[in-house]
């Protein structure tokens, strides 16, 4: 396919109905909102999840659990998403972020000693588990905690 043969894809392109252009347009006078009513006013209608007055689904669902809003959220690497980076890398919370192995730093990163380390890294985070400070040690590489 080539620049020129570029075209919208099909009804991706239609042409808004004018409502209230007459009788002969069938969109004229009430503009196919019917007689009267509710949802025939200007800005009528009901908000999302009102049921005419019953209780809500949202609201008679029973509700369960507790969610802490204060929980850390430590962003994970694994010891083998490590070997992406070349040895004798100092590896940085930004780095990784940079390569997209993690999205963003929460409240901090953590290493987490899963799958196998073949390089030997710098590496700088939050938290460590035992396990991952074994497995990149191993290898002569150092561990920093931020």
């Amino acid at each position: 396919m080539n620049l020129h043969e570029l075209k919208p894809a099909k009804g991706s392109r239609t042409v808004a109905k004018r409502k209230g252009q007459g009788i002969g347009s069938g969109n004229g006078k009430t503009a196919g909102r019917g007689q009267k009513g509710q949802k025939s006013r200007s800005g009528g209608g009901v908000r999302p999840g009102f049921e005419g007055g019953q209780m809500p689904l949202q609201q008679r669902v029973p509700k369960r659990g507790f969610t802490n809003v204060f929980k850390t959220q430590w962003a994970i690497v694994n010891v083998s998403d490590l070997n992406t980076f070349a040895a004798d890398t100092v590896v940085t919370p930004e780095l990784l972020i940079e390569k997209g192995i993690i999205k963003k730093i929460a409240d901090g990163v953590k290493v987490l000693g899963n799958g196998e380390l073949e390089v030997k890294l710098t590496v700088k985070a939050h938290k460590f588990s035992k396990s991952a400070v074994e497995k990149i040690e191993a290898l002569g590489g150092t561990v920093e905690v931020i």
